[in-house]
């Protein structure tokens, strides 16, 4: 079953719904091209033995198919050491459903209801849930059914786990089984309350399943998000590497469960899959799922790599994803010039202002709390302030605020409008519990400069902004800003990786989007692109070389 192949033969013949396509193994590019006018495009490119995205391309044209053709017997070579290749219809706008079972050595096998997988990036799951609020009672049982009869036609004993692409009339067609656990496992032990792991060992051993099929329940709701070391302003998740130099799972929080493999001071590099962790949710309906896994990304401290915390939270907050209205072209439909972090509504950015002021005059007033207690000789004369003019810039705009404090709470005028701002202000902690006029917010402060910038992470997202007083700002007009490079004729790595091949060499003439070279970071193959048309000035970089995020690799003239 582990070969997409083999596996799709074994369907048809269990009498499993699949997908219309070729089953044999396509020899070269030409006839990858034959095949696929036959079945009509789009189609489905797929390594034989692949998994988790890799060796799978989508081609919408002969050109698409002779490139994908070409990368997925790359990728498939150099992940699973097998580039054979299978084509097939592409499903336009499907869900990734797929069934959960459980089979024993004596001929019994169970299903364990559905996971809707729907929101992937590059074919990679980044957003789990069971149920699937799509299916209804009638078509999860035909999906159950069949995939139990896939397990007992291959005699099949474990955990596994049969995938399905479901249309939007809610037919279903096989895509492939997993035999093995998978990282969404946990969604289903929420809401049946299996154990997966104790009945994988239990059927090892020889027992025979403990459960019928009637025993299965539906209780309540649970949702996963794939917490990466990745990211996703790039494509939706590029890799990231380095060391955590903290990190704190929200465990502490009801109905959260969170499984990893990483402690403080871990590394993460590039020669494994980028998962930090699985962080899961649940609850008794799926709005009590998701308002939990809004509080989990936001009490989710992780320092030193880039992570995907600000993408998952603006997936699970979506009006789309909310009404269940997903595929698994969403994140692309949702964010078509890719993704550019949470849009503040007027009221949340005054918030944010509000918040940051806050911090700003807490931070002075713990500074001059010190500066009193010192054993110095010198009397200090106390600087009475009552207020605080400072001027904020974020996002290319400049707002003055007031700021007052008495006690824990502050009072800040923002454009006009009075917010009260209330916390503990513990200024050590990397968690900051603020209330804002009766608003609960949970904020981290992730870095704070003396030259005024600050960077806060809000609603998910991570905003600079740059703090100063009022004097302070006038005066910083005299100070000159840096220059930005000039990136357009040079190509620098986006993240870390292995160059795979070099496609030009100096005096070549590349047009804009011409392949230059391809990367491959994390089993992933990358291709790099001209960003505008010239000659080939210098090539920085060689085959089999490794390089790091933001190495040049060629300029053009």
């Amino acid at each position: 079953m582990g070969d997409k192949i083999e596996s799709k033969l074994l369907a048809k013949k269990a009498k499993v719904n699949t997908i219309p396509g070729f089953d044999g193994v396509v020899k070269d590019a030409d006839e990858a091209v034959r095949i696929a006018r036959e079945i009509g495009y789009p189609v489905m490119i797929k390594a034989s033995a692949g998994g988790g995205g890799k060796g799978m391309r989508i081609a919408w044209d002969d050109e698409e198919t002779r490139d994908g053709f070409r990368f997925s017997s790359q990728e498939a070579a150099s992940s699973f050491g097998d580039d054979r290749l299978l084509i097939e219809k592409f499903i336009d706008n499907p869900r990734h459903i797929e069934i959960q079972v459980l089979g024993d050595k004596h001929g019994n096998a169970l299903w364990l209801n559905e996971r809707e997988c729907s929101i992937q990036r590059r074919n990679q799951k980044v957003v789990e849930e069971a149920p699937s609020i799509f299916l209804d009672s009638k078509t999860r049982r035909a999906m159950g059914e069949q995939a139990v009869a896939l397990a007992k036609a291959v005699k099949y004993s474990s955990a596994g786990t049969v995938e399905f692409l479901v249309d939007s009339k809610k037919n279903f067609y096989f895509l492939e089984m997993n035999t093995r656990l998978q990282v969404e496992h946990p969604v289903t032990e929420c809401i049946t309350g299996l154990d997966l792991v104790q009945e994988m060992i239990r059927v090892a051993k020889g027992y025979p399943l403990r459960h019928r099929q009637a025993d299965i329940p539906i209780n309540g709701w649970a949702v996963e998000c794939r917490v990466y070391a990745e990211d996703p302003y790039k494509s939706f998740g590029l890799p990231s590497i380095g060391r955590l130099s903290q990190y704190q799972e929200p465990i502490h929080l009801p109905g959260v469960r969170v499984d990893s493999g990483i402690q403080p001071g871990s590394d993460i590099s590039i020669y494994y899959d980028p998962m930090i962790s699985k962080l899961i949710t649940y609850g008794s309906d799926r709005t009590e799922a998701l308002k939990r896994m809004e509080d989990a990304l936001d009490n989710y401290v992780i320092r030193g790599v880039t992570h995907n915390i600000a993408l998952l939270r603006e997936v699970i907050i979506n009006s789309r994803f909310i009404e269940g209205d997903i595929n698994t072209k969403f994140l692309s439909d949702v964010y078509p010039d890719g993704f550019k972090g949470h849009k503040l509504t007027e009221s949340e950015r005054n918030q944010l202002l509000a918040i940051a002021s806050s911090l700003f005059v807490a931070f002075q007033l713990r500074a001059q709390h010190f500066q009193e207690h010192g054993n110095s000789r010198v009397p200090i004369i106390k600087p009475q302030v009552a207020n605080w003019e400072l001027s904020i810039k974020l996002h290319d705009e400049v707002h003055t605020v007031i700021a007052s404090n008495s006690g824990p709470t502050f009072s800040v005028e923002v454009d006009g409008s009075k917010l009260n701002v209330t916390s503990t202000w513990n200024l050590a902690s990397p968690l900051l519990a603020v209330n804002v006029d009766g608003t609960q917010r949970t904020i981290q402060c992730l870095s704070r400069e003396a030259g005024g910038n600050m960077s806060i992470q809000f609603l998910g997202t991570v905003y600079q902004v740059h703090i100063l007083t009022k004097l302070a700002a006038e005066l910083n007009k005299f100070m000159p800003e840096k220059v930005a490079e000039d990136t357009s004729s040079i190509l620098r790595s986006p993240m870390p990786g292995v160059v795979v091949a070099v496609s030009v060499k100096p005096g070549d003439m590349v047009a804009e989007g011409q392949e230059i070279c391809v990367i491959e970071a994390m089993k992933m193959q990358n291709s790099m692109t001209a960003g505008k048309t010239g000659k080939v000035k210098s090539v920085h970089c060689k085959a089999g070389d490794t390089v790091g995020e933001g190495d040049l690799l060629v300029e053009l003239e």
